[in-house]
């Protein structure tokens, strides 16, 4: 009798532990569909922007971004990007053309992608504004002096001039918010119009030049576009 009693027991233990762990599966089944329509299970993308599509536009099988805030960085950006391009082509074999290189322009590097039009005209304002002088007149500068092989020796870019580094093919992302500063200075120190001389800046860019919403913007979304970051300085 003892021995019935054990094995109704035993069998409705079982019954009941079959039960449980098909409720189990079937909450487990149901688990991923419910992520899928709630989004919890999808990979996270970044969003896309079309102000930014001239990133992926680029040609290269290697991508990467140099972020610059001052004078000094800027020119070690030219050096860096310069040996970038260098050192893929005599150890890896590759082409200028293989890497997308891009040298960020924000805050007081800015001013470094315009052209000697812009430096001519508004040299000395410049100069105050970023705190820069020539080191051969000891005077505001009234050329973009990382475009003379003169100077650029005895700068951090190490002879490397801006056109020489943008014909290898590097582009600059120049920031639009730091433009829309140097023009307001500018027409401080002239008492011009800040819109016509923003338009003027705009207007002398230097080669590979893409005038960007936000400096740091730029860096953000190369980051999520492939791009490798270093920051000079």
């Amino acid at each position: 009798m003892g021995s019935d009693s054990q094995t109704v027991k035993r069998r409705a233990f079982l019954s009941r532990l079959g039960a449980g762990a098909a409720a189990l599966g079937a909450l487990g089944a149901g688990a991923p569909a419910l992520d899928a329509q709630s989004g919890g299970s999808a990979r996270w993308q970044p969003t896309r922007h079309t102000q930014d599509d001239w990133l992926e536009q680029l040609p290269g099988k290697h991508r990467f971004i140099l972020d610059t805030t001052t004078a000094d960085a800027f020119g070690e950006a030219l050096l860096y990007a310069n040996n970038f391009l260098e050192a893929n082509k005599n150890a890896y074999g590759l082409q200028d053309s293989d890497s997308a290189v891009v040298i960020v322009a924000r805050h007081f590097s800015t001013v470094f992608a315009y052209n000697d039009t812009v430096w001519a005209k508004y040299g000395p304002a410049l100069g105050k504004l970023i705190n820069l002088n020539d080191a051969k007149t000891k005077q505001p500068p009234t050329i973009n002096l990382y475009n003379s092989s003169a100077h650029t020796s005895a700068l951090p870019s190490m002879g490397n001039t801006v056109d020489a580094v943008l014909k290898r093919g590097v582009h600059l992302a120049v920031c639009q918010m730091a433009t829309r500063f140097m023009a307001g200075g500018l027409a401080g120190a002239s008492s011009g119009n800040a819109d016509a001389i923003y338009n003027e800046l705009v207007g002398n860019l230097l080669a590979n030049a893409h005038m960007v919403p936000a400096g740091i913007v730029a860096v953000s979304r190369a980051q999520e576009r492939g791009y490798s970051f270093a920051h000079a300085g």
